[in-house]
């Protein structure tokens, strides 16, 4: 059985989450919805409660797929949802994005951030518009750097799994000529016996501009789902520096998984 586990706030953003989660699962009988949630005050309990269960009669409504409820008494969600996942041994959390300007994105989204950043377990990031069609493409972004010990490959597999896709592995480095490098070579051919199950296509794109390269190639290849490998533990601590993971969630059009070691 496949845990999965959905943080809501009962949001706007936190309801599509866990419409898009239900829909994205229905008929996957292995996964299991924990719909999550965390009050600071004791007075919140009942009718927290009482909100758990009309939104998991909803999913319920919407799609077929085993959903339960948690709640805990937490004033600090990234804790306190980080440890539930680790005790429960989840899969992946779905979470969605709240706010769109800059200010927004730095303060409304932190808690999303913080999580990837505490590595409880993969992170499927969901765009707030988002409704869910399929998963039939995914987008492996990567600078080939981690392609070995450091690579997430089970994380990522066990995603892959759950939908079967065609996988694309993409690297955009503006240093890509006519030919490889002998190291890109090996790398390539590490990547594709490590995810040889998916026939992995591999694609060098010599361009400067990562994030225009990146939602050209998800609309060209008609990608459904982009998996991205932060390098390292430090989203909250470097906000305001530049990060290609960070740029492409908050601008990405379909869901990103953020999945590291």
């Amino acid at each position: 059985m496949k845990t999965i586990v959905v943080p809501v706030d009962f949001s706007r953003t936190a309801i599509n989450t866990a419409m898009y989660s239900v829909k994205m699962l229905t008929g996957h009988y292995e996964a299991h919805i924990i719909l999550y949630h965390a009050y600071e005050k004791e007075s919140e309990a009942e009718n927290a409660g009482e909100l758990l269960e009309e939104l998991k009669k909803k999913m319920q409504d919407t799609g077929i797929a085993k959903i339960s409820c948690h709640m805990e008494l937490s004033n600090d969600l990234p804790e306190s949802l980080s440890r539930y996942a680790r005790h429960n041994s989840a899969q992946l959390i779905v979470m969605g994005l709240t706010g769109k300007s800059k200010l927004e994105q730095i303060f409304l989204t932190s808690n999303t951030l913080k999580i990837v950043d505490r590595n409880p377990c993969p992170v499927l990031i969901i765009p707030p518009s988002a409704t869910f069609n399929q998963i039939k493409n995914v987008a492996l972004t990567t600078d080939f750097k981690e392609a070995g010990v450091s690579l997430p490959v089970g994380p990522i597999k066990t995603v892959l799994e759950m939908f079967r896709p065609n996988l694309h592995i993409v690297n955009v480095n503006s240093e890509h000529y006519v030919s490889l490098t002998e190291e890109f070579l090996q790398k390539r051919n590490m990547m594709a016996e490590l995810f040889s199950d998916y026939h992995p296509e591999f694609y060098f794109i010599g361009t400067y501009d990562f994030h225009d390269t990146i939602n050209q190639f998800v609309n060209d290849k008609h990608i459904d789902l982009i998996v991205t490998i932060p390098r390292s533990h430090s989203y909250i601590a470097n906000l305001f520096k530049p990060s290609n993971t960070k740029k492409l969630v908050f601008e990405s059009t379909v869901p990103v998984l953020a999945a590291h070691d």
